[in-house]
């Protein structure tokens, strides 16, 4: 008989594509979640993971098996929330934030919420889908990607470039747009937490330009902050332009980004307090965005 917990690890291990990985994601150990796959593949007669690659794949049995551990994992996560829609009025609303996304966007939105109504913690963007999939926070906001499962939901908050970050009195303020040749002696300051890290890098490279950095950071609000002090440039999406820094078009990179909040389809098609919590956080965002 397949148990709940060994649909959840099999899930676990599909969406992360790695066993250690899996494990931290769902608080077990290695060696239990590598027994709880083992019993799985005994019930269903069939090895369900190639484990030959550095990123296990799945088997064809595995495979036959996705679309089924999915609808179970929705339905076991449906019949929770129907049971017990009376105490989940009373349960603070679960919301994650990608690092990057605007505090002052994030900040505005909160406000219209009160400390016992809203939880918001902060991951990558990964780390969101998975725990917003296994029903650990109720939305969440990430930069929306071409290709998603079909179980999530997405509404689009703002689709925004990646400029050229600089002090407003540096000497190249005054511009509309500058080449990345014209940053070669400049100081840099590196976003850590930016989904564009690897494809900026690529950019300057690609061009001779190989800055030296004065600040790296996981921390936009700091990186920021140090721009607009004067201690280096950075690359950035527009929503993070702040007092004392001037955002820049930089020539050829036409980086962009859409930023939206995720939930879960099926349950925010069922309607029910699930869904009138997403619909006013929605709200709050939206009027957030407004100029």
């Amino acid at each position: 008989m397949l148990t709940r917990q060994q649909i959840r690890q099999f899930l676990a291990v599909v969406d992360t594509g790695n066993f250690s990985r899996a494990a931290d994601a769902i608080g077990v150990t290695q060696p239990t979640l590598s027994s709880g796959i083992a019993e799985l593949e005994g019930h269903v007669g069939a090895r369900l993971f190639d484990r030959q690659r550095p990123t296990v794949r799945l088997t064809s049995a595995g495979n036959r098996l996705l679309p089924v551990a999915r609808r179970i994992a929705r339905e076991f996560q449906r019949a929770e929330q129907e049971t017990a829609r009376a105490p989940a009025a009373n349960r603070a609303f679960q919301l994650g934030v990608i690092p990057s996304f605007s505090t002052r966007l994030l900040e505005a939105a909160c406000a219209q919420w009160s400390a016992d109504e809203l939880v918001v913690s902060e991951r990558d963007g990964a780390g969101l889908r998975r725990e917003l999939r296994d029903g650990r926070l109720d939305a969440a906001v990430i930069a929306l990607r071409s290709s998603e499962a079909d179980n999530l939901q997405f509404f689009e908050l703002v689709e925004e470039e990646f400029c050229l970050m600089l002090p407003a009195g540096h000497a190249l303020a005054a511009r509309n747009e500058v080449s990345a040749e014209e940053l070669a002696d400049e100081v840099m300051i590196a976003r850590r937490s930016c989904e564009m890290l690897g494809e900026t890098s690529r950019f300057f490279t690609a061009r001779g330009v190989r800055p030296n950095f004065s600040f790296k950071s996981q921390n936009d609000d700091r990186a920021m902050a140090l721009v607009a002090s004067g201690l280096g440039l950075t690359v950035a999406p527009r929503s993070l332009e702040r007092e004392g820094v001037r955002a820049l078009r930089l020539v050829d990179f036409d980086a962009t980004r859409h930023v939206g909040v995720a939930v879960r389809a099926d349950d925010y098609n069922l309607g029910g307090i699930y869904s009138q919590r997403c619909q006013r956080l929605l709200s709050s965002f939206g009027a957030a965005a407004q100029p």
